[in-house]
């Protein structure tokens, strides 16, 4: 049986929130820009789609750099 690890944070976005208050809601204290920057960096999955960026409500919003374990990055199938 294989060992649980510990998962990237998420959220997902509130009713009518927008990159900017989702910024400052899941990085708060951080300047908006850089905030909102790294969110985008982070979940290019969101810009894929058309029109690109658009929120949902079922959307997984990662809130933190993928994590890197033992010299590979941890996700599916690893």
């Amino acid at each position: 049986m294989s060992e649980l690890t510990e998962q990237r944070r998420f959220v997902t976005p509130e009713p009518d929130e927008d990159w900017p208050a989702l910024a400052e809601r899941a990085l708060p204290g951080e300047p908006s820009a850089e905030a909102i920057e790294k969110l985008r960096g982070w979940n290019l999955h969101l810009f894929v789609r058309n029109p690109p960026g658009v929120l949902l409500g079922s959307d997984v919003i990662f809130v933190e750099a993928p994590r890197v374990v033992t010299g590979r990055y941890e996700g599916l199938g690893s």
